[in-house]
């Protein structure tokens, strides 16, 4: 399997690029993949080119060609205008409209304040939705005041846990008619999708009996 890892962080260092790399590690820690980084400050040029030839130069072509190969993706990206960045709605513009059609995708975004934070949701789930991508439930989110915390790297874990689970065998590649998110989220002892696995010991009382309970109070 071959996980790509698309980043447009623009300064070197980068906490985009530091997010991509701790999505991937936790990514990796649960699936057997190959993983592809792709800079795309690295290709700001090429893609200007191909916008006003209508042709990829190689190195683009290269990574346009991993990221419509992939089992699985993960895309960052900074925000800016509280959105997100210009290079990296460039970029995915230039994906043929069918490429990432049922691929999982898992999004991540860094910024300076929590203020941006559901940039997740309002910017790069839409676009990815639209491209017919099998975005996952967690997207992270990194502020400034974010690094270091347990919180992200709980985020992190969990994000990278869903994305290893829709890249096992059996899950993508579901017979026609199977329910794949049945065969990829757990489920509580009612049949509800859950984040906790029952398999781990969680158990799920259901609410009448909960509600027999107060009334029994």
């Amino acid at each position: 399997m071959k996980l790509v890892v698309v980043s447009a962080g623009l300064s070197t260092p980068s906490s985009t690029r530091l997010l991509a790399d701790r999505l991937a590690a936790a990514t990796l820690d649960r699936v057997d993949a190959e993983p592809e980084v792709i800079e795309l400050r690295e290709l700001a040029t090429e893609i200007a080119q191909h916008f006003v030839t209508g042709f990829p130069p190689a190195r683009l072509a290269a990574a346009l060609d991993a990221v419509a190969a992939a089992d699985g993706l993960i895309a960052v990206t900074p925000v800016f205008a509280a959105s997100y960045s210009g290079l990296f709605k460039s970029f995915f513009d230039l994906i043929d409209k069918d490429a990432l059609t049922g691929k999982p995708v898992l999004l991540g975004a860094t910024g300076g304040t929590a203020r941006h934070s559901l940039v997740t949701e309002h910017a790069l789930r839409p676009l990815f939705t639209y491209l017919r991508a099998l975005v996952l439930p967690t997207a992270v989110y990194a502020a400034a005041e974010d690094w270091g915390e347990q919180g992200l790297a709980q985020r992190i874990a969990r994000a990278g846990a869903e994305l290893a689970r829709f890249m096992s065998p059996g899950t993508r590649d579901a017979a026609p008619g199977v329910d794949t998110a049945a065969a990829i989220a757990p489920r509580s002892l009612t049949g509800a999708i859950t984040s906790t696995d029952p398999a781990n010991g969680f158990k799920v009382v259901p609410f009448a009996q909960r509600l027999a309970a107060l009334q029994a109070e």
